[in-house]
């Protein structure tokens, strides 16, 4: 998976069991995190904060493209609709940690919430998330399943016979 270092760094802190304590969050928050970070990056909202000295690809005329690609408008119309989603605050902190890579402490301090806020914040809001992504802490199914196979009953190859 495509992520930045700092993004998933951050909420990695929080997958770790401390001594007997479980972990804050889970696989399926991690995930989900994961996911909008893809989504993040498509849509091209984080500033560039590199020099490109690549030429200038322009339209027909010799005019400069000023429009977006169709990816980076399909993954911001996503984003849009998973912040609607999402309750405003939860959405918030979600995006600022996975998007814009903001610390926990630094999106406290901005916001003027008490310690350890962020962090409740960001769960529920990656807990809404994960199932607006269908994802879950555990998954349920039949016990066994049959095994599938593009072989026929009883089919073994030549090479094997």
């Amino acid at each position: 998976m495509p992520a930045s270092d700092f993004g998933l760094a951050v909420l990695g802190q929080l997958t770790r069991a401390r001594n007997s304590e479980p972990a804050f969050l889970d696989a399926h928050h991690l995930e989900a995190a994961g996911r909008l970070l893809i989504l993040f990056e498509r849509s091209r909202l984080r500033a560039r904060t590199t020099m490109n000295y690549g030429p200038r690809v322009g339209s027909a005329r010799g005019e400069h493209a000023n429009d977006m690609g169709d990816m980076a408008l399909d993954a911001r119309r996503q984003l849009a609709e998973l912040y609607g989603a999402l309750p405003r605050d939860c959405a918030e902190v979600v995006m600022d940690v996975c998007g814009y890579e903001k610390g926990l402490q630094d999106i406290e301090r901005e916001r003027g919430w008490p310690r350890r806020s962020a962090k409740l914040v960001l769960r529920i809001g990656l807990e809404a998330l994960a199932a607006r992504f269908g994802l879950a802490a555990g998954v349920t199914g039949p016990e066994t399943a049959r095994t599938r196979t593009w072989l026929g009953e009883g089919a073994r190859p030549v090479e094997f016979g």
